[in-house]
């Protein structure tokens, strides 16, 4: 299946129309897992040490908008390229409100 970005994906159902804050940039936040190590682990720190996650690498993401929670999906590498990117795999309705 190809990849697609999200500036080429239909609006779903019209829930967006000609709003004049839809040019407007925001910020998204890829959450991958949590850590919740001790203090003296994080002073131990340095270059090259490796912080384990809660998470396994085939676990979803979530996907942020400020502190809201707006969908999940799969990391996945975007091809001819050495990005990551995420696939949605669950969108939340935002017709509920934001």
């Amino acid at each position: 299946m190809p990849e697609q970005d999200l500036e080429n994906q239909p609006e779903p159902n019209g829930a967006l129309q000609d709003n004049a804050f839809l040019g407007v940039p925001v910020e998204v936040t890829i959450s991958v897992g949590k850590a919740r190590p001790m203090i003296a682990d994080l002073l131990k720190l340095g270059r090259g040490s490796v912080l384990p996650l809660t998470s396994r690498i085939d676990d979803p993401v979530e996907i942020y908008i400020g502190e809201k929670l707006i969908a999940k999906g799969e990391l996945q590498e975007m091809e001819n390229s050495d990005k990551l990117g995420v696939r949605l795999t669950e969108v939340v309705d935002l017709r509920d409100g934001f």
